[in-house]
């Protein structure tokens, strides 16, 4: 049996009971989910689409692909060729098996930050590979490494790495034989700072050798349910994963890929959804901050990194005694223990409810 670590959440039933018992109900600002409507331009094209009797291709239809390489070039400055597109059944299973899908196995090391999403450790350890978690990559010397996870902007923390370190991070990688694999999941969510990609040309000089880029429809477009994500990058990758992804029958529905291509086409209800977010987190973070929370990176993406100044399930524990679940920061590596997660994606009578009770 492959060693996995126990799933996080598990450990979190007994303070998620706890919340649940305030009479006025749980607030639960612990795991990033969608709570708003699928926009409803998706949902009729998905209907549309329904009929669909046939085996989809891995690949995906010439429309999505496209529909996500016009995406990346309006709203991201990436210019590439559709063929560089690979759908995904949603992004989390893709972090999990690419180093399987690449080959990594025993003796080789995967890399990821200090502070993660714990599935790029999990991917590592179903490879059979090494997971190493280290900010300290340029450090490392001349080892030859196959995969380094880079995640901007982050989960836990919302950091947002600067174009300037990217491009030394794509050298190091360069130089040391391995695949940069970036999760930019959260990209259109910048606030106080604006991500890039792995792809744009002031980090990468214009070539996506060795590059590989992550996304979600998930947060831009309430679509975690649909499961619609892709990679992109460099064309030798895409290729080399597209004949695995055939062979283990990792196919997006039709239905969803149809969907997927009006939901990237369309800003409108994108910039509808951030200002949401904008407003939630407008709301809870100085209500927060007014509780003894002291408010660190979270320059982008859903989620505020905090901490008190005590262990991390102490402020768990804390918070469940005023009906409000959060995620103690351990979940994403050691370097967490003093901290908490505090998605922002709950509805807006919710976060009114989890600001009344920090007062």
């Amino acid at each position: 049996m492959i060693g996995l670590p126990d799933f996080p959440w598990d450990r979190l039933t007994p303070l998620k009971e706890l919340a649940q018992s305030h009479p006025e109900g749980i607030v639960d600002l612990s795991v990033g989910t969608p709570v708003d409507p699928v926009p409803a331009v998706v949902r009729q094209a998905l209907a549309d689409a329904s009929d669909s009797p046939g085996y989809p291709l891995t690949y995906g239809t010439e429309r999505l692909r496209s529909a996500a390489a016009g995406w990346l070039r309006r709203r991201h400055g990436v210019t590439l060729d559709q063929a560089d597109v690979l759908p995904l059944i949603g992004s989390k299973e893709f972090v999990a098996w690419l180093p399987t899908l690449l080959g990594i196995g025993s003796g080789q090391r995967v890399i990821f930050p200090e502070l993660a999403y714990p599935t790029y450790d999990v991917g590592a350890r179903l490879a059979g590979a090494e997971p190493y978690a280290t900010d300290g990559l340029l450090a490392l010397g001349p080892e030859r490494v196959p995969l380094v996870w880079v995640n901007s902007p982050s989960n836990p923390t919302g950091k947002v790495l600067p174009a300037e370190h990217l491009r030394k991070v794509v050298s190091w990688a360069r130089e040391h034989g391995a695949v940069v694999a970036s999760d930019e999941c959260y990209i259109e969510l910048g606030w106080e700072e604006r991500p890039v990609s792995i792809l744009h040309p002031d980090v990468c000089g214009g070539s996506h050798e060795g590059l590989l880029a992550v996304h979600s429809l998930s947060k831009r477009s309430n679509l975690a349910g649909y499961r619609a994500g892709f990679v992109a990058g460099d064309p030798a990758l895409i290729r080399r994963l597209l004949e695995v992804r055939k062979h283990a029958g990792m196919l997006m529905p039709a239905p969803v890929q149809a969907a997927m291509a009006v939901a990237l086409d369309d800003d409108e209800h994108a910039e509808e959804q951030r200002a949401r977010y904008a407003a939630r987190r407008a709301a809870l973070r100085p209500a927060l901050e007014a509780a003894g929370w002291e408010i660190e990176h979270s320059t982008a993406g859903l989620y505020l990194w905090a901490s008190n100044g005590t262990d991390c399930w102490k402020q768990v524990r804390a918070l469940a005694d005023k009906g409000i679940l959060v995620a103690p920061g351990d979940f994403y590596g050691e370097a967490g223990g003093g901290h908490i997660r505090i998605a922002v994606t709950a509805s807006d009578e919710r976060i009114s409810a989890a600001v009344r009770r920090l007062q």
